[in-house]
């Protein structure tokens, strides 16, 4: 989307972050609302166990890093984050732990 964005439609650069960080935010903000309002958090999105919540939630916040969002700013998110990367698998599974795609 975002090669789309900025090839096809000729989107400059700073604009298509801006758009970018945007929609995170947005985005992140109701995901930290309703982590809070929910009651249903724990350590991880639903509880002390990692769910696909989890999962989908884990790269979006590399990707927000990636765009320069504090994530800080998203303390439910954060804390969530935080216990999923504590684990093995998120380790093994994070940007900087691929080889390099050629």
């Amino acid at each position: 989307m975002l090669k789309y964005i900025k090839h096809t439609l000729g989107v400059a650069e700073e604009a298509k972050d801006a758009w970018y960080r945007h929609w995170v935010e947005l985005g992140f903000e109701s995901v930290n609302t309703n982590l809070v309002r929910s009651g249903k958090a724990g350590r991880f999105c639903f509880g002390d166990t990692p769910t696909l919540a989890d999962i989908c939630l884990v790269p979006q916040v590399f990707n927000a890093q990636r765009f320069n969002i504090d994530v800080a700013r998203y303390p439910a998110i954060a804390k969530v984050f935080d216990s999923c990367m504590a684990l093995p698998a998120f380790q093994q599974a994070e940007p900087k732990a691929q080889p390099d795609a050629e």
